[in-house]
């Protein structure tokens, strides 16, 4: 066991407190009174317990994502992956899409990839409860990251969008930014709706909030309510799920990223060759990998860290089903822990609906776990960490904590929680200093 899985499985410290959390997610005035309100409606949220991980992990995920990255960018794979995908994801203007999300289990041996998403929610959130996190250990500042990153990221986000823009538009100047979703207010993270926006604002942008319902197509260009009445959106940051827009209430934004009027990150295209779960299976595919040409050092690393996905079919139900309890089954088209199922949980009800419903079946990695104490008592909970990308470097690592079938923000104690890499050179550390 690494001085990461002692920490993990042993200290149960505690390293947030509010006050610190305030500072940091109520950036501009605009903000004020958010830390309240998201502690009445979001109890769950944040965990006030950090998560370790040892730096040899931390390269591993860099690696992997590299290497994802890689074989993603192969002609044969873009053909795949956009034959099965509707017709609008042929489309590429440019933009490589904000925020990929790389969602990591942790094996005993390394990191394993459960998924990957094109539209990962969270990062301002979590870049704010990193830095909450990092204030609160003053007396244990050897185990953080020298260079201070996370100092760097408002600067890392606002870039990624410019770059986005510039992939599109070239040097044409950025006016304005518009962040969409169906009742965005209604959304259980609209709160880094309004913190994005207010970064945007405080980078010289305008920037607003909006009902994606609500965009209007008309002369060539896309307006939205939101914005001065005399100005056409310029960018849409994307945080609708109807990945390929297909809902009619979304056919104004069609028509806009069809005729390339407005810059839309994420886009179908993104969607089409990360998310959709079938590319799990390409992936742990070892053969065919080697037919796409994808190189022996890759092929053998990705043997490692994706687990063994299928396709669900009507014709392997007997053989699935006899192997369930080794199986996590997902909706291929889906999105967050939304109608997946752990194999040893099935119902033969569910099970019915499984062999209907397009899905895919990836070999379980059970989530490691981290001691927290809830109310005085110490439990023990899942974890998953996400690498937050843009075009293939990582920008932040997070973690989720949880109890339960599948991740939620429901458990006492958990939450998004920050990750602290120990430094390579660690190797006795304090941990009476990192208590609350």
């Amino acid at each position: 066991m690494n001085l990461a899985d002692t920490l993990n499985l042993g200290c149960a410290c505690q390293t947030l407190e509010t006050p610190r959390l305030r500072e940091q997610l109520e950036t501009e005035p605009a903000l004020a009174g958010l830390t309240a309100r998201l502690s009445e409606s979001h109890p769950h949220l944040f965990s006030r317990t950090a998560v370790f991980l040892d730096p040899t992990v931390m390269a591993q995920i860099t690696d992997a994502v590299a290497a994802l990255e890689r074989v993603i960018a192969l002609p044969a794979w873009r053909q795949q992956a956009l034959e099965r995908a509707p017709q609008i994801a042929d489309l590429d203007h440019g933009p490589a899409g904000v925020f990929m999300g790389y969602d990591f289990h942790l094996a005993d041996d390394g990191p394993r990839l459960i998924e990957i998403n094109s539209n990962a929610g969270g990062a301002f959130l979590n870049a704010a409860l990193a830095r909450a996190h990092r204030a609160c250990c003053e007396s244990f500042q050897q185990v953080f990251d020298a260079k201070d990153t996370l100092r760097k990221l408002d600067e890392v986000f606002v870039n990624m969008f410019r770059a986005e823009w510039h992939a599109q538009r070239g040097s044409a100047p950025l006016r304005n930014i518009l962040i969409v979703d169906d009742d965005p207010d209604a959304q259980y993270l609209a709160p880094e709706f309004q913190m994005a926006r207010a970064l945007f604002d405080s980078h010289g942008l305008i920037a607003a909030v909006g009902d994606a319902r609500e965009l209007q197509w008309r002369n060539g260009a896309l307006w939205h309510p939101a914005l001065p009445s005399d100005m056409p959106v310029d960018l849409v940051y994307n945080r609708l799920t109807d990945f390929y827009l297909q809902d009619l209430d979304h056919e104004a934004l069609k028509l806009a990223y069809r005729a390339g009027a407005a810059v839309v990150t994420p886009h179908p295209r993104t969607h089409a060759l990360y998310a959709d779960k079938r590319n799990l299976i390409s992936l742990s595919d070892a053969a065919l990998l080697e037919s796409w040409g994808v190189s022996e050092a890759d092929r053998a690393l990705l043997r490692r860290v994706v687990p063994a996905t299928q396709r669900v079919m009507a014709e392997d139900a007997d053989a699935l089903w006899a192997q369930r309890r080794g199986l996590f089954f997902k909706p291929a088209a889906g999105f967050g822990a939304r109608a997946a199922y752990r194999g040893d949980k099935l119902t033969r009800r569910v099970w019915d609906e499984i062999l209907a419903g397009g899905y895919v079946a990836q070999t379980t990695v059970p989530p490691s776990e981290r001691l927290v104490s809830v109310e005085g008592q110490t439990v023990r909970l899942k974890l998953d960490l996400r690498a937050y990308t843009y075009r293939g470097q990582v920008q932040l690592l997070a973690a989720r904590t949880w109890a339960g079938q599948t991740t939620n923000f429901r458990t006492e104690g958990g939450g998004f929680s920050p990750v602290v890499v120990l430094p390579a050179t660690a190797s006795r550390l304090d941990t009476a200093s990192l208590s609350a």
